[in-house]
């Protein structure tokens, strides 16, 4: 890695160093409040869980985080990562377990503001209800959770000396499993801006194992996860085991296990694919918040006790940096954005083009938007989705979907493919079949986005999506990264705002 490629992802290690020190921390946070491990002991095992569940699974709520806004150039990634860790890093400071996973959200609408794109309602509302949702799921868990443990213990009437060692090794385990889940759920948070300009390409390893240009990104940030548990984590740790209720041994247990479950499911594309294989409704893979699922499972014990013990003064202090967290995200990313691209002069997001041609009002046709009125904007051309929105809902009351739809038909750019930028695509990024298809289509020129994928899908299957569902959510996301390369790659107008020249 060189030294160009550690700046660009910095920001995301600062940011994983960030969660380190404040969200990864509460897998053990329980467990050294009470005592019984060693914050160093908790530190070891936490960090080499998380690396492994990032590495490993790290891919299934990634995919969120882009649809909510597809950061384009790496100057925006950088900052936005930049905003967030910033964000963490001082709520840390002062001792609050906030939200990694907000701060991030918060960042990332930060730069859909500055950029003029659209921020996807339906996966904001997705995001934002998990908010509510994880602490209050953690609680619901935790509470029975920490019932049937008391009274499996009373049964089996066991030695103190014995009692403890396995309630050591239980606090172990669930600290082992909450931070697998946790790399796997909030590597996302960490990384997830940078997948779509990622500077690596697929690695290749002894035994036939192919690391992917995600998964080295996700290592390297689950590696800055870890430099934060060791370095920085021990004062929220004390914070959450210790400081909102008191909590015996197996109440601690109790409170990791159930955060566990919850940030595991919310991460997990093989429970998924299990959930849709037996006809079961599915759930979200999204970012969820380690501290707001501990916090809520700490919550539902002491309530359980009638809330005596509740330091309620803490409850209000950590709920304020909840609400508060995206929303100085958004305004620090908004401002960072403004300095590098005008005083530093780093474009920080790519300029986009919409046009209405025949052939896209045709398209739109087929579906369920109505399109006499549309027929104004034909061949008008926009500059940045904001403009082409605008013009657009004041002729058609569509839904959201229809408008992304609109959005993905009209965007224009100016790709050719010539000889000189297929030799130059990256060792790794396509299949041999992938790389035919675009040799097939040289000397072709494309206007729109959907033209040129349709055309390359013509000449091999390798370049097709597969039907929308659980089972192919994996390959169609692959899929949909290859094309985004594609088009950055043979785009003639990126070539130009590069190096300044005419067409």
């Amino acid at each position: 890695m060189d030294l160009a490629t550690l700046l660009l992802l910095s920001s995301g290690l600062f940011l994983g160093w960030s969660l380190g020190a404040n969200d990864a921390a509460n897998v053990f946070g329980a467990a050294v409040g009470t005592r019984m491990i060693r914050f160093f002991t908790a530190a070891f095992v936490c960090s080499v869980f998380i690396i492994a569940g990032a590495v490993v699974s790290g891919a299934g709520a990634a995919d969120t985080l882009g649809r909510l806004g597809t950061v384009d150039r790496q100057a925006g990634a950088f900052t936005c990562a930049l905003a967030a860790g910033f964000t963490v890093y001082y709520m840390t400071k002062w001792g609050l377990p906030v939200s990694t996973s907000q701060a991030i959200v918060g960042a990332i609408v930060g730069w859909n503001l500055f950029s003029g794109s659209p921020t996807d309602t339906a996966t904001f509302v997705t995001i934002v209800s998990t908010w509510v949702l994880c602490p209050v799921l953690a609680g619901v868990i935790a509470v029975p959770l920490f019932v049937a443990t008391r009274r499996f213990l009373h049964w089996a009437n066991l030695h103190l000396l014995r009692a403890d060692a396995l309630t050591r090794y239980a606090l172990l385990f669930a600290g082992a499993f909450g931070a697998y889940s946790l790399g796997a759920n909030n590597i996302a948070n960490v990384m997830g801006v940078f997948v779509e300009v990622s500077p690596f390409a697929a690695l290749s390893l002894h035994g036939g194992y192919t690391l992917t240009s995600a998964q080295q990104l996700f290592l390297l940030g689950a590696i800055a996860i870890a430099v934060g548990v060791v370095t920085y984590s021990k004062r929220v740790m004390f914070t959450v085991g210790s400081g909102i209720v008191p909590m015996s041994p197996v109440a601690a247990w109790a409170v990791v296990i159930a955060h566990s479950i919850v940030l595991f499911v919310f991460a997990s594309e093989g429970l998924e694919r299990l959930l849709a294989t037996h006809g079961l409704p599915t759930i979200p893979l999204v970012p969820v918040s380690s501290s707001q699922a501990i916090v809520g499972a700490v919550i539902g014990l002491g309530l359980m006790r009638g809330g005596r013990d509740i330091d309620w003064r803490l409850v209000r202090n950590i709920g304020f940096g909840w609400f508060t967290t995206p929303i100085i995200a958004g305004l620090v990313c908004f401002t960072a954005l403004f300095f590098v691209q005008n005083v530093f002069d780093q474009p920080v997001y790519r300029e986009k083009r919409f046009s209405m041609s025949i052939e896209v009002l045709n398209r739109l046709g087929e579906s369920t938007i109505v399109t006499e009125e549309l027929a104004a904007l034909k061949d008008r051309e926009f500059a940045g989705a904001a403009a082409f929105l605008d013009a657009f809902r004041e002729r058609a009351d569509a839904s959201a979907a229809a408008e992304r739809r609109a959005l993905a038909l009209s965007e224009v750019g100016d790709f050719r493919i010539d000889e000189a930028h297929i030799y130059r695509i990256e060792e790794g990024r396509l299949s041999p079949h992938q790389i035919e298809a675009i040799e097939e289509l040289a000397g072709a020129r494309f206007r729109y986005r959907w033209v040129f994928a349709e055309a390359l899908a013509a000449h091999t299957d390798e370049w097709a999506y597969l039907p929308d569902s659980p089972f192919n959510k994996r390959y169609n996301k692959q899929l949909r990264r290859q094309l985004e390369y594609m088009f950055r790659h043979f785009d003639r107008q990126n070539d130009r705002r590069r190096t300044g020249s005419g067409p």
